[in-house]
């Protein structure tokens, strides 16, 4: 079978699509052959060197698709089966072995590739709204990268309960998207010559002064500074990905001198660490998609063979929605 392999840390170009060993699934596993493969953050880190791997290594931990053979001791999940996945490694290929326990069932009316985009940035947006900071009517949200996979799902599932969503974007086409999304009010952050001053200067503006309840910060480095200056006083800071790069060490006194405020930094693995609450997460985010009251937006897909380049796409901000590679 064909795979997409880091041969060392580095660029997109140390990805190579290479004819590697079919996958044999152990006893409480299944194999399932990829429908599609979703392209996250979190494989640019494992990609370059920022989360430690072994190389070569297959990339990809989430995708869609159809088992092919199960273990002996599975019993829940059958061969001609949908599945989805948002932590299986090796994902980046055509064939993948996935743990029984950690499969979702995808409904029959539900697209395999509208299901590859839901796992792992669904349910990040999913515990993002209803778990880390538990969003109600009379909250004030602030989001970063409101155009992309997540920013695009959680502003929706913000407004939804009843939240106020503020975002941040690159271009006019990101902001027409996040306000399709539910969004208030839209930020062009290219459009400032100091974020760190101007960002909290014009939420404060929008918010009567006050700040925002909670910012969902994915970006990192570059807007770390800005998202603690919009708080309101008890505030809550979300960091959950860091696309600029890293948050260097941050003096805790910060949180005083800002208002007795809160940082958290989250991962979607702690919030589904029992199959209840896995299958719960993803069993509303499905519901949600078949009733029609969720959008989940796949705009980008590459064959596999093209995985640099849905990497270099990711990096440079060139992409809205989720972006998925398809065998």
């Amino acid at each position: 079978m064909h795979a997409v392999v880091a041969t060392a840390a580095g660029g997109p170009e140390v990805l190579r699509h290479d004819t590697v060993d079919v996958p044999s699934p152990g006893p409480h596993d299944v194999l399932v052959r990829v429908a599609a493969a979703g392209v996250n953050f979190i494989d640019t880190y494992r990609r370059s060197g920022v989360y430690s791997i072994d190389y070569p290594s297959i990339l990809g931990s989430e995708g869609s698709g159809v088992v092919e053979a199960v273990g002996s001791e599975v019993s829940d999940v059958a061969v001609g089966d949908h599945v989805a996945w948002s932590d299986a490694p090796s994902s980046y290929a055509e064939l993948v072995v996935v743990p029984a326990a950690r499969t979702l069932h995808v409904p029959g009316d539900v697209d395999l590739q509208v299901a590859a985009a839901l796992p792992l940035q669904g349910m990040t947006a999913h515990y993002l709204a209803t778990s880390t900071y538990p969003l109600g009517p009379g909250d004030t949200a602030l989001v970063h990268a409101g155009a992309g996979g997540v920013g695009l799902l959680l502003t929706q599932l913000a407004a939804a309960r009843g939240a106020r969503v503020l975002t941040t974007v690159s271009t006019e086409e990101k902001a027409a998207l996040s306000r399709a999304a539910g969004a208030s009010e839209v930020v062009n952050y290219r459009e400032m010559t100091d974020l760190t001053t101007e960002l909290p200067a014009r939420v404060r503006e929008l918010t009567g002064g006050a700040g925002v309840h909670v910012v969902y910060d994915s970006v990192g480095k570059d807007t770390f500074d800005a998202s603690l200056a919009s708080l309101r006083r008890r505030g809550m800071l979300v960091l959950f990905g860091g696309s600029s790069g890293q948050v260097p060490p941050v003096d805790l006194q910060r949180l005083n001198a800002g208002g007795s405020l809160f940082v958290t930094r989250p991962t979607l693995g702690d919030y589904v660490a029992t199959r209840e609450e896995l299958v719960l997460r993803a069993g509303e985010l499905f519901d949600a998609v078949r009733a029609g009251t969720l959008d989940v937006r796949v705009e980008h897909t590459y064959p596999l063979a093209e995985a640099a380049e849905a990497h270099r796409a990711l990096e440079g901000r060139r992409t809205t929605g989720k972006v998925l590679l398809v065998p």
